[in-house]
């Protein structure tokens, strides 16, 4: 006789659970999504809803129960984020922006970075989680800003070609940092020691050799991956074979990211300069159209990851230090930024707009660099509902301030 009792194995189970918790969050973000289209608002608000709706913390009960999945695809998400993000940059476009936008990006990151660690200490949080928050708060959504100039007609205005300039390479210096945070800090306190207070005292040396590595790892990629992997890019895209095209650059993506975790950095810096290597290849608006279907899927994973680590009961706790931050890091963003537009001939109107466009939002990025500092072990999860409230803020902020810079007058 047969046993009428079936067990069902162990990966059935759980390939089950998966497919029913990738179905709900795909239901509830259409449905969420929708609310915001009809609110005019960026998509971001909508994912970290709907994270925060189907999440774990928030009563009476968590619809997602494979949290441990989903946020191993976030990690897919934030690769594919910043490959995506990197195809927009060739070498020649990142040579283009001109001096002042080198000069303008670096002095207001940094100093912004500073700024915000300084009041992030006074705010009491850990010497790590001030460093991740301080970076968080340097670097502008440029996806959540020019989506408000395309609305307010200001695409072609003289102030948006410098912000574009000045977020090009606030970017690339943000992905940059965080390489170099991230392995500091990794070698500071152990990796997955779990004592992520850390004491402040790396040593010179320390900071020296990350440098180093980031600016071998980033050198040797662009000199010798734009003279070999470039061209191997073109060949296999001349085979029209849009599978293999598909198969090669993502391979090329995850390989760069892997190989840039191994050495102690942010895999999202891999993959930006993966999609910086592609970017170079005479395909790469194809690599652009087959891939953005991928990365819009993966990176809303990414952002509703993001909102089920919110807890709602907390955010009362969470308020005041993010309007201090936000803050901060509006008015040392704004003053430097026009400051030094100013002084280098711009007119007021120019660099006042400029500066307010790059004062306010907070988005795609900075939630990058909070969840790789947590999956790190560098960092503790407080910073996650923080940023996520601090991005959901700068958001819905961020077309009025950017409205009131155009009303000033024309150019």
């Amino acid at each position: 006789m047969f046993s009428t009792n079936f067990v069902v194995p162990t990966y059935l189970a759980s390939s089950q659970s998966f497919i029913q918790d990738f179905a709900i969050i795909m239901i509830v973000a259409a449905i969420v999504l929708l609310v915001t289209y009809r609110l005019k608002q960026p998509m971001v608000i909508g994912y970290i809803l709907v994270g925060i709706i189907i999440g774990p913390h928030t009563p009476p009960f968590s619809y997602i129960t494979d949290i441990e999945t989903i946020n191993a695809i976030a990690e897919l998400g934030i690769i594919m984020l910043l490959f995506v993000i990197g195809t927009e940059f060739p070498i020649s476009k990142l040579k283009s922006v001109g001096k002042i936008s080198a000069i303008v990006a670096l002095s207001e990151t940094l100093g912004t970075l500073v700024i915000s660690f300084f009041v992030a200490q006074t705010l009491n949080f850990s010497y790590y989680d001030s460093l991740f928050i301080a970076l968080a708060m340097s670097i502008t959504s440029t996806v959540i800003t020019i989506r408000v100039l395309q609305e307010l007609n200001m695409v072609n205005d003289k102030s948006t070609t410098l912000l574009l300039g000045i977020s090009i390479v606030e970017d690339i210096l943000a992905i940059t940092i965080l390489g170099i945070l991230q392995s500091v800090a990794i070698q500071d306190i152990g990796f997955g020691s779990g004592n992520i207070e850390g004491g402040g005292e790396v040593n010179m040396l320390t900071i020296v050799v990350s440098l180093v590595i980031v600016g071998l790892f980033i050198g040797g990629i662009l000199i010798f991956g734009s003279r070999y992997l470039t061209p191997l890019i073109d060949k296999i895209g001349k085979t029209n074979n849009y599978a293999l095209f598909l198969l090669s650059i993502l391979g090329l993506g995850f390989g760069l990211a892997v190989s840039a975790q191994l050495l102690g950095l942010s895999s999202a810096t891999g993959a930006f300069l993966a999609g910086v290597l592609v970017a170079e290849s005479k395909h790469s608006s194809l690599a652009r159209v087959i891939t953005v279907p991928l990365r819009d899927l993966f990176a809303a994973v990414f952002f509703i990851s993001v909102g089920m680590l919110m807890e709602i009961s907390a955010i009362g706790t969470f308020i005041v230090p993010a309007l201090i931050l936000i803050m901060t890091s509006f008015v040392s963003k704004l003053f430097i930024v026009t400051g030094i537009l100013i002084k280098t001939k711009y007119n007021n109107i120019t660099a006042l707009r400029t500066g307010l466009g790059m004062a306010m939002a907070k988005g795609e990025l900075s939630l990058v660099v909070v969840k790789t500092g947590y999956d790190s072990g560098i960092t503790t999860s407080v910073l996650l509902p923080l940023v996520g409230v601090i991005t959901m803020i700068t958001t819905f902020l961020t077309p009025y301030i950017i409205k009131f810079g155009k009303q000033l007058g024309k150019t």
